[in-house]
């Protein structure tokens, strides 16, 4: 065993805040927490696991923005301190998974003090899975050995056409193309008017256009990382699930033709706060900085071939960046908000009703009729697309696309 196996994990922002957090927490009615996590602390496992668990009911009492933060906080709080022991008893990737759990569920405080022990307890695991493997790695070209004409049911056509997209898709109006398009020629000609358009060569010097098609390196990063994963056609179906898998085996699913259960699609994760090394694979395109606002969000979408995300909506300006794979996207403009049968609960007001893989021209009898835009968005590629434009997105390939999401100064919409 190494050295740095038989180090504790250290987490000197909690060890400094620790008191002064309890008594937030405690202010709250958390008094039970902070009993059992001031045991925790003193190397009490069975505490920690309690105080685990209280705070995760605390965060499920509610919707999630009425989650009191420090009850976030606390979650980060009891995920260390279970990581602490898990790891002092040599199970590194119970260990990790904790840890990814306050990442993911936990607040901001702490996370600095994640960090740092995901960094140890990975190296750990890396080192032990290299030595039980004898230093082999398999095949690493996992995207390119898909035959796309077998998979999910999607044929290419001679003519390059996708069949079995939804009705009129490719027949209509495509969106524009454009090479080298500088940032100011981006602001006039698209931002100020919320017009969408492909940009063909913004991220050629992108490191992961080359790593991310490669699962050697993918698993060698984060195969060991708990992500939060979507079962089931998308979020509007009655099947639709939400699952918490190792990346390892996320990656296991998009290579296995076995479906019965559902496709498994990392959709719309801040996989980049989570695993900062993937995050060093790409760049933040300077049109992201138009209008003078600030990135608010920026997210993963990563599954096989035939996953979809139905026709709805998002407040903020949206650049897709496609870096391995294909995607079909349509695109109606805002204007037509009104004629796409948007869901009347508040919750999904940003969904259209319509399913456009199988329209109900019965139920919605205007929908054939209305002009859109499409494209097949090809590996390289980035989308604008303007706040407020309805889109509907299915993967033609094997996918891993990463959206950023910015609002300008004047109308940044609140969070």
């Amino acid at each position: 065993m190494t050295t740095v196996s038989r180090a504790t994990l250290e987490t000197p922002i909690l060890d400094a805040t620790l008191p002064s957090l309890l008594h937030q927490i405690s202010e709250e009615g958390g008094y039970a927490f902070s009993s059992m996590a001031t045991r925790a602390a003193a190397g009490d496992t069975r505490a920690a696991e309690a105080a685990r668990e209280v705070a995760w009911e605390q965060l499920h009492s509610g919707p999630w923005h009425s989650v009191v933060p420090i009850w976030r906080d606390a979650y980060a709080m009891a995920c260390l301190h279970v990581a602490k022991h898990q790891f002092s008893s040599g199970e590194f990737k119970l260990a990790l998974r904790a840890l990814d759990m306050g990442l993911i569920m936990g607040g901001l405080t702490l996370r600095d003090d994640l960090n740092l022990c995901i960094g140890k307890v990975s190296v750990v695991l890396r080192e032990k899975e290299f030595s039980d493997n004898g230093g082999g790695e398999q095949n690493g070209a996992w995207y390119k050995d898909f035959n796309l004409a077998e998979v999910s049911g999607v044929r290419l056509l001679k003519d390059g056409v996708v069949k079995l997209l939804p009705v009129k898709s490719l027949s209509c109006k495509t969106v524009e193309k454009k090479c080298g398009l500088s940032l100011e020629g981006f602001l006039r000609e698209h931002f100020v008017s919320g017009s969408p358009v492909i940009i063909t060569d913004a991220m050629n010097h992108w490191p992961a256009k080359d790593r991310w098609n490669d699962m050697n390196y993918l698993n060698k990063v984060a195969g060991f990382r708990t992500v939060p994963v979507e079962v089931g056609k998308n979020y509007l179906s009655p099947d639709w699930k939400q699952e918490l898998i190792t990346f390892s085996e996320f990656l296991e699913r998009i290579q296995s033709s076995d479906c019965s259960a559902g496709l498994t699609y990392l959709a719309q994760h801040q996989l980049f706060d989570q695993i900062r090394e993937l995050k060093q694979d790409i760049l933040v395109p300077d049109y992201c900085f138009a209008g003078g606002g600030e990135i608010r969000s920026l997210n993963a979408w990563f599954g096989p071939p035939g996953t979809v995300t139905p026709l709805h909506h998002d407040p903020h300006h949206n650049i897709l960046a496609q870096v391995v794979g294909k995607k079909y996207i349509r695109l109606y403009p805002s204007s037509l908000s009104g004629e796409l049968y948007p869901h009347s609960e508040s919750m999904l007001s940003n969904s259209s009703q319509v399913d456009l893989d199988n329209i109900d021209e019965k139920e919605f009898s205007r929908m054939l009729d209305l002009e859109f835009l499409d494209c097949i968005l090809e590996e390289g590629e980035m989308l604008y697309i303007p706040p407020k434009w309805w889109h509907y997105v299915r993967s033609l390939t094997p996918s891993f696309s990463v959206s950023f999401w910015w609002s300008d100064e004047v109308n940044s919409p609140e969070t």
